[in-house]
């Protein structure tokens, strides 16, 4: 079992790297969570992985943080659900937003991840129901405010992504009302 790799980075092929550890170059596949923090080609870099075996070859994929590797982990305990598709879901929802949408029974914010519709996004959350929160505390402990995740949502629709939602609505109050929330959410991503 391969459960970690240290080296430099070689090339970046979304969603697939090579790592060269000590004259050896890794193919491994990340999602985009990963692959949009690794640091220039010709760094240094450190990854968790899954290594998996299957009739049709052996497959590395890496992870920058335990939290996501732990995520992909269980997705793929679920029946039906593939290492792609669990790269996909990775790529498409931070591991804080996947264990939200689980906590809250949310299948709208599974199916924004292409690839999954809505009986597998309902799946998923019934799968994943206890299992995320309970691994991952932190992730379910920044679930947001009623308020709050409507600012969220307007800004997603409004066409910016997770990152920068995210970090728009962080620093608002707790209480604030959904309209000045979005009224200064949007005046700071206007700075930025």
């Amino acid at each position: 079992m391969i459960d970690r790799l240290s080296g430099v980075l070689l090339e970046k092929n979304p969603p697939q790297i090579v790592l060269d550890v000590q004259g050896v170059g890794y193919a491994v596949d990340v999602p985009m969570s990963t692959f949009f923090n690794l640091p220039a080609t010709g760094q240094k870099l450190s990854l968790l992985t899954h290594f998996a075996v299957r009739e049709d070859g052996h497959f590395l994929y890496g992870f920058l943080s335990q939290e996501e590797r732990f995520a992909f982990r269980l997705l793929l305990k679920i029946s039906g659900i593939g290492a792609r598709t669990a790269l996909a879901v990775l790529s498409g929802l931070s591991v804080a937003d996947l264990s939200r949408a689980v906590a809250e029974q949310e299948a709208g914010r599974l199916t924004t991840v292409p690839g999954i519709g809505k009986k597998t996004a309902e799946r998923l959350l019934l799968e994943l129901k206890g299992k995320l929160a309970e691994a991952l505390p932190v992730a379910a402990a920044e679930s947001v405010t009623s308020n709050r995740r409507d600012i969220l949502g307007a800004l997603l629709a409004l066409g910016y992504n997770e990152r920068e939602a995210t970090a728009a609505v962080k620093p608002l109050p707790e209480d604030i009302a959904t309209a000045d929330g979005i009224r200064q959410a949007l005046r700071l991503l206007s700075k930025g």
